[in-house]
């Protein structure tokens, strides 16, 4: 199916083919599987890194800390963050890239999901331009993340379309679960931060993964790390 993205959000995404359950693959129900990307799938706030180019990192990791505690709305927080990225190169983004880490059992996780046939999608309050390279290298073809605006080569300090919020993240899932005819109880959503609460009390399985103490507290299974793909357990538990 053709990922069909908020009219002023997510450019267009490529088709994912639905896939059925391989054989050996056990007789489990077909599931969704929808993944934060920041200190979730990757060990890195990307945000945070790009801010040590504008020299404003520690700046950006405070509020970052707060936000993912729930002390502070996360589209305010956003606005505020990205405000003092204002005139760093586009080109900075490519070193970005390269310092990005994957999460311990991250590519284990994904590719176990994919041969049973699962749908695997990256919701992201971090920026398309690191994510869609991140999301094709696991072969993931669903994402949907934030947009750095550009001007002249350089960030503007704001982003563009809408702002993916706590809200919205939930709202993919539910989208994500209808378009490829998943029952939204065999859906499963992880997560760290506080802006992850609202998908991961959507989901059928909601898991924090090295979460912080408000996550942890609130969602129904959590998992401390440092391996992504033991929440491979908890799934296969349920």
């Amino acid at each position: 199916m053709t990922e069909t993205p908020a009219p002023d959000a997510q450019p267009a995404v490529p088709a994912a083919t639905a896939a059925t359950q391989p054989e050996g693959a056990g007789t489990g129900p077909r599931r969704l599987v929808v993944m934060d990307v920041d200190s979730t799938l990757i060990t890195q706030e990307v945000i945070e890194l790009i801010a040590a180019h504008a020299g404003t990192q520690a700046q950006v990791a405070a509020v970052t800390e707060r936000a993912m505690r729930g002390e502070l709305d996360f589209a305010e927080s956003l606005r505020e963050r990205v405000a003092t990225l204002a005139g760093v190169p586009v080109s900075a983004l490519d070193e970005v890239r390269r310092r990005t880490t994957f999460t311990p059992g991250a590519r284990e996780l994904v590719d176990e999901c994919h041969r049973r046939g699962w749908v695997v999608a990256l919701v992201s309050g971090g920026f398309t331009e690191v994510v869609a390279p991140l999301a094709a290298e696991l072969g993931i073809t669903r994402f949907r993340a934030n947009h750095l605006e550009v001007t002249d080569g350089v960030l503007t300090g704001r982003t563009t379309g809408q702002v993916v919020d706590r809200a919205y993240k939930a709202q993919t899932l539910r989208e994500l679960a209808a378009e490829e005819g998943i029952a939204i109880e065999d859906t499963v959503a992880i997560g760290d931060g506080a802006n992850d609460l609202d998908m991961i009390g959507a989901a059928g399985i909601g898991i924090a993964f090295a979460a912080k103490p408000v996550v942890r507290e609130q969602a129904p299974h959590s998992v401390d790390g440092p391996r992504l793909d033991a929440v491979l357990e908890i799934i296969d538990a349920v």
